[in-house]
């Protein structure tokens, strides 16, 4: 099972630092992973203001202001939810009044069984930030704990994607 390779997070950390720029973390199935390693390279207290794990579908809804109607609707994993995940948790951990210059989130199914007719290995990561937000598709394969470090991986590809990094 693939695991996150550590230089692609720290050219993802490194950069933002360079850039002086600030990543909030949204989190559903990976449940702070994304967040954990992010903060595993040394300086990373500099750029990452902080995650929230909102496994839960209801504080998708209260804590980061994903649209009720679309959960109740669509249910937490969806391209849209990933969105406005990653929307809502830049705005929501807003540090002095500033929100976070790049929201990232992540939502799925690890498995081992489908959920609201999705089936496993059905992740989405949201990425959002000035230039705007959008959402990443992918049909991950594997386990469980496979699942949930794939999408770590994918999360840290779209972040590398998002600041122009090319070959991560």
């Amino acid at each position: 099972m693939p695991s996150p390779d550590p230089s692609a997070t720290e050219t993802v950390v490194h950069a933002l630092i360079q850039r002086r720029l600030t990543i909030a973390v949204a989190e559903s199935l990976t449940g702070g992973l994304l967040t954990a390693e992010l903060t595993s390279v040394p300086g990373a207290s500099a750029v990452v203001l902080g995650g929230a794990v909102v496994y839960a579908t209801e504080l998708k809804r209260t804590l980061l202001g994903v649209d009720a109607a679309l959960l109740a609707a669509e249910g937490p994993v969806h391209p849209e939810v990933a969105r406005q995940l990653a929307v809502g948790v830049r705005d929501r951990l807003a540090v002095s009044g500033r929100p976070a210059d790049i929201g990232v989130a992540t939502t799925g199914v690890a498995g081992p069984d489908p959920q609201g007719g999705r089936p496993v290995g059905t992740v989405y990561v949201g990425v959002a930030s000035d230039a705007g937000a959008r959402s990443v598709a992918l049909a991950l394969t594997g386990d469980r704990d496979g699942i949930r470090r794939q999408t770590v991986v994918e999360a840290v590809r779209a972040l590398a994607d998002e600041l122009g990094i090319t070959g991560v």
